[in-house]
């Protein structure tokens, strides 16, 4: 595991467009087999997460965002989560086990697959988690850390950083203060595909 950050973006960047595959169309209930940025155009805010099953990161924010998620889409904010990670070095983030995942924990948001890694790279994530807040207009927030827990410290992960800019975004508009970086594990990138 190489531990990477995730870098600076800046604020007010428009969110980039995407489709990919679904591995739990369930989770929303929109009878298709991809989702879209145009899915998600009804959102006061929308969380883009880059996620995986394997890295512990990852797992230890889990349960705690998809509390979060269930506490905030009757705000109006919708969730999503994208894994990019390459299967064939990592065959627990394959999609058919992100869909085995997402069941297990009932994920309460759609769970993509970014099998090309052209939607990694179009956001700059690098690290699992790494999170994304748009406003209304779909342009950034927030990009920052869930919380300042970390796995193996004995503390629960409370998603206090992300709930704090949802709360300032939902109330004011905009957000403010700061914004630390997402940690976790690298994407991981298939041989020759690793960003510049």
């Amino acid at each position: 595991m190489a531990l990477t950050y995730s870098q600076e973006i800046a604020l007010g960047t428009e969110a980039p467009p995407f489709e990919l595959p679904v591995v739990n169309p369930e989770a929303d209930g929109l009878d298709k087999p991809t989702r879209s940025l145009e899915d998600f155009a009804d959102a006061r805010a929308l969380v883009v997460v880059f996620t995986c099953n394997h890295c512990p990161y990852a797992q230890h924010i889990e349960d705690a965002l998809i509390e979060l998620a269930r506490a905030y889409q009757p705000k109006g904010v919708r969730f999503v989560a994208i894994n990019a990670n390459d299967p064939a070095q990592y065959p627990e983030d394959a999609p058919e086990e992100m869909a085995r995942r997402a069941r297990a924990k009932g994920y309460p948001f759609p769970y993509l697959f970014d099998e090309t890694q052209e939607v990694a790279k179009a956001y700059g994530a690098l690290c699992t988690p790494d999170l994304y807040v748009f406003d209304a207009d779909r342009r950034l927030v927030y990009h920052g850390r869930f919380d300042d827990t970390r796995p193996g410290q004995g503390r629960p992960a409370t998603g206090a950083d992300l709930k704090r800019a949802l709360d300032e975004l939902l109330d004011t508009g905009k957000v403010s203060g700061p914004q630390y970086p997402s940690m976790g594990c690298n994407i991981k990138w298939k041989p020759g595909n690793e960003p510049r």
